[in-house]
């Protein structure tokens, strides 16, 4: 079919709207995960999909995102312009009903598109109940068409205000702060993270995000460009930057198996950790799936392969497994499926069978040309998987004894850990405290029915750097995985946690407010990270925030949790406080920290969650790893927002 044809197929009729939307404003968590942050920023994804959509089938190569002053988002694209015709079966303009339907889009049509992004369709509709203004510009058909619309009612039938040779779509909307009750302020960060992303899975897009609350040192808006022409290599670049590299080239392959659309990209460096991100559609499926599956199988039995013929892994002793063969990898997977379907706890997991093959094939193709042209590559990359063998056998041992009880401690648990009297673990919680003073100073001010200290020597080990049996030999880890009476280990994956018996719901990092304590905070989210995500993704993972400042005038005492609610507070007593420090937490008594930073009626935590696993990726691997040059490059673009205690 010519791309004229499909462009004309592309009508009203393409439109189809498969249910109300009357529950979005109601339920809106059912529809966009959350009424928080990351609901908040989701609501511009879902705009974006639409454009990137426009892209997959070769209609756009153009969007822009602009944060507005106000918080308004607008986006922009190149692409054919939303169908502004008469919808046969509504009996109203396309674009009004793809703009006030649940479900209503071109994506639900397989002539108009062949894949869509996005993981559940609802689309601008969504967005446009979720906000107290839209307003949609098409230009389309040598025509600028206009409708605007107030939570998701239409203001007015779509009318042309204008004449212009462009095709596209232009939407503003303002996130309704009657829903998004926690906050409407975008982050750039945020945003930009997504957007990088998106052009690296789609290369030859060019995305730019402005962000027009904020100027740079020129006085221009602050704005980014994001353009891959490579692809998922870029990609790999990009996220294995601050790693040491052990083969210089990507391994690389984009084609089509099966009539499925792959795009695979992969890297071995120095390190001991293994990064797999896979997405279906430019979704990150974060609890992987059938295209993960294929990719280890492809893998594995290419490696293995490989190795046995050249007579490689003759004189190992230990058995060689497909943990062994991801060892210091970095790979991106990226699938196009027609029809996904997602299963796991956050619909994240690909589950289409097809799928696995597919992949399959295409990775051990990719590799067994790669192996045969690079010899010297290969060759390093069997020796790296020898002493990843090695190692998972002392990482089983170490594994072993994490997992048994010490005799020496009440039930198995580690004899520092206060415990909790209560039995539920849905209401129970563990603080994990920095030294035996603050931790002393803690369980005497804890509430003991509900509330457990574990006190950790130091600082704990930074895994980033560390062999999988050095961590599991780890006093202070083994500690925290007994308290906390998860199970690791599968065979599939040696890391894998089972949180069925899971004691605390809630595991809150309570460390000093200096640099010391920002450290240890670090070490033990890392810790977190690599070994244990799955607390993190089940929403267990907490910060503790101790103030900074005892203010005291007279009988009146204030905390501050910084300096600008120290000035506040400074200003509403008339001056003439005095004003208390604190460096760490054993300065403060045990009422204090109770009152400040353990009571649940009074307290402030902050919890921990991966909004973007590949950057989260990227950023601890920077931080913690042994690459120093981005590290120091981090710290001096943002040492504006460090404090530092001389």
């Amino acid at each position: 079919m010519s791309e004229e044809a499909n462009k004309k197929m592309y009508s009203a009729d393409s439109i189809q709207a498969l249910e109300g939307m009357e529950h979005v404003r109601m339920r809106p968590s059912m529809y966009i995960g959350d009424v928080g942050v990351r609901g908040l920023h989701h609501l511009v994804y879902e705009v974006v999909d639409n454009s990137i959509d426009e892209a997959m089938g070769g209609y756009c190569d153009s969007i822009q995102v602009i944060i507005n002053e106000d918080n308004s988002i607008t986006t922009k694209d190149n692409g054919r312009g939303i169908p502004v015709d008469l919808h046969k079966k509504e009996g109203v303009s396309a674009l009004e009903v793809v703009m006030t339907k649940i479900g209503a889009g071109g994506k639900f049509d397989k002539d108009s598109y062949k894949v869509s992004g996005g993981l559940h369709g609802v689309g601008v509709s969504c967005v446009n109940a979720l906000s107290s203004h839209l307003k949609a510009t098409v230009y389309r058909d040598g025509k600028i068409w206009e409708q605007e619309y107030e939570r998701g009612k239409t203001l007015y039938p779509v009318k042309s205000v204008g004449e212009s040779k462009e095709t596209g779509t232009v939407v503003t909307f303002m996130p309704d702060d009657t829903i998004f009750t926690q906050t409407i302020e975008y982050s750039y960060e945020t945003l930009a993270n997504r957007m990088r992303e998106l052009s690296f899975l789609n290369k030859g897009v060019t995305i730019t995000l402005t962000d027009k609350r904020h100027k740079d040192d020129k006085g221009e808006f602050i704005s980014e460009t994001f353009h891959s022409d490579e692809g998922l290599k870029e990609f790999i670049r990009f996220l294995d930057g601050t790693r040491e590299p052990l083969i210089q080239s990507v391994i690389s392959m984009e084609g089509e198996k099966n009539g499925i659309p792959v795009e695979v990209a992969m890297v071995y460096n120095t390190g001991y950790t293994e990064n797999l991100h896979s997405y279906v559609n430019n979704i990150n499926t974060h609890e992987g799936g059938t295209h993960l599956s294929g990719f280890r199988r492809g893998l594995t039995t290419t490696l293995k392969k490989y190795a046995d013929n050249s007579g490689m892994l003759d004189k190992v002793k230990f058995e060689i497994s497909g943990d062994d063969f991801r060892e210091g990898l970095t790979a991106i997977v990226s699938v196009k499926v027609a029809e996904p379907q997602f299963e796991g706890q956050t619909k994240t997991k690909l589950g289409n069978r097809e799928v696995t093959s597919a992949v399959s094939q295409a990775v051990s193709e990719m590799l067994t040309d790669y192996l045969e042209e690079h010899p010297d590559d290969a060759k390093q990359i069997v020796e790296k998987v020898k002493l990843a063998a090695q190692a998972r056998h002392a990482a089983a041992k170490a594994r072993e004894m994490v997992q048994r009880k010490n005799p020496m401690s009440v039930g198995g648990l580690p004899g520092k850990l206060s415990d909790c009297s209560e039995q539920d673990p849905t209401k129970c919680e563990v603080f994990l405290v920095e030294g035996d003073s603050a931790g002393g100073t803690a369980k005497q001010g804890r509430d003991r029915n509900f509330q457990a200290i574990l006190p950790l020597r130091g600082k704990i080990l930074n895994v980033e750097k560390a062999m999988q049996h050095k961590v599991f030999e780890n006093e202070e880890i083994k500690n925290i995985y007994t308290a906390l009476g998860v199970t690791i280990g599968t065979e599939e994956d040696s890391k894998a946690l089972n949180l069925d018996k899971l004691r605390y719901h809630k595991v809150v990092i309570m460390c000093d407010a200096d640099v010391d304590g920002s450290h240890i905070e670090t070490l033990i989210l890392t810790f977190f990270f690599r070994y244990m995500r799955e607390l993190i993704e089940g929403g267990h993972v907490y910060i503790a925030t101790p103030p900074l400042y005892l203010l005291k005038k007279g009988s009146k005492k204030r905390y501050a949790w910084n300096d600008k609610e120290r000035d506040a507070i400074m200003k509403e007593m008339n001056g003439g406080a005095s004003i208390q420090r604190y460096k760490g937490l054993g300065e403060m008594n045990a009422e204090q920290l109770w009152d400040t930073t353990m009571n649940p009626e009074f307290r402030t935590l902050r919890q921990v969650s991966i909004d973007n696993a590949t950057e989260s990726d990227r950023i601890f691997s920077m931080l913690m790893g042994d690459e120093v040059p981005p590290r120091r490059e981090f710290i001096e673009k943002n040492a504006v927002y460090a404090n530092i205690d001389v």
